[in-house]
């Protein structure tokens, strides 16, 4: 028997063996004519491969790019585009993920931002208006973390932590989400979508 396992691997493995092995007949052919006009073939089968990206203006480009690659550059046709020679299997270069520390996950690095621009700020209608904000974000943070740890007392004291004691907010003054519909009213509603009888 002959397995896909034993054979060897297949470079880009979305044209399929039959592709490679048409790459791979092309590269041994001695007349260059030949190799042109079979180079030529198996671009238009492998753009059959990807019907929705003839649209795209680098699509023959890239075409022939993985022509190249298949052959491992050894296909000696004239190329109607100029071919950097890359690896199949180079990975992209690892991103640098941030390691800032946060002090309370539940809000986020955003909250944390945003209290030190308050920290900052002049005290006034304008500073007043953006802890209201952050206030409230910060109220909606933790509820969607923890619905049982929720209530405005804690938020007005975990904003005045975060900003040294220079935002200081009762608990009054946080209002609740515009639009927000009570927690037991949502699971009504949801409750009465699930046993609603068709008639």
């Amino acid at each position: 028997m002959d397995y896909n396992t034993q054979r060897p691997r297949l470079v880009l493995p979305e044209y399929g063996r039959l592709v490679q092995n048409m790459v791979d007949y092309a590269v041994g052919l001695t007349d260059r004519a030949q190799r042109q006009a079979l180079a030529e073939t198996i671009v238009n089968v492998m753009a059959g491969f990807f019907p929705a990206g003839r649209s795209q203006p680098d699509f023959r480009h890239k075409l022939w790019d993985h022509l190249a690659l298949m052959s491992g550059y050894r296909l000696d046709v004239d190329y109607p585009y100029p071919i950097t020679p890359k690896q199949a299997d180079t990975a992209p270069k690892r991103l640098p993920y941030p390691q800032s520390r946060i002090k309370y996950r539940h809000y986020g690095l955003l909250i944390e931002e945003l209290t030190r621009k308050l920290k900052e700020m002049p005290e006034g209608e304008e500073r007043r208006q953006l802890a209201l904000l952050v206030a409230g974000q910060m109220k909606r943070s933790l509820g969607e973390w923890n619905k049982d740890a929720l209530n405005d007392r804690k938020i007005v004291d975990d904003l005045a932590r975060y900003t040294d004691g220079a935002v200081v907010l009762e608990p009054e003054d946080i209002q609740p989400a515009r639009g927000a519909v009570p927690q037991a009213s949502r699971a009504a509603g949801r409750m009465n979508k699930r046993y609603k009888r068709n008639f």
